[in-house]
């Protein structure tokens, strides 16, 4: 034996005559438990933060209609009030030009009621 292939026997304990000397491992490498854990924790708060992402933003979108709510109820107020007003104002110009009212005759106060 050389040298070199002496060392290398004596690093894999014993070599036989006509024996292959490389072995093969057949078994796959696998994550251990503590791996596992990690892997898992780590995971479960990717899924956390995308949770949190999601509602945040359906929270900002809540308040953007909130305040489109509010306006939309503050312009029907302002619709309703409108046409109040624009009644008044075209009543007294429909008493005025009514015919009873054209047929009324004006009075001159004719004196004061003593008791």
């Amino acid at each position: 034996m050389t040298y070199s292939s002496s060392i290398a026997a004596s690093r894999r304990g014993y070599v036989r005559r006509n024996q292959n000397s490389v072995r093969f491992r057949s078994s796959a490498r696998s994550l251990g438990p503590v791996s596992n854990t990690i892997i898992l924790i780590i995971l479960a708060c990717m899924v956390g933060l995308l949770y949190l992402t999601q509602v945040t933003k359906t929270n900002s979108f809540g308040y953007t209609i909130s305040n489109l709510q509010q306006q939309q109820s503050d312009l029907k107020q302002q619709k309703t009030d409108l046409e109040v007003q624009a009644a008044r104002l075209q009543s007294l110009n429909r008493v005025a030009s009514s015919d009873t009212a054209k047929n009324l005759v004006s009075v001159a106060p004719s004196g004061a009621v003593k008791q």
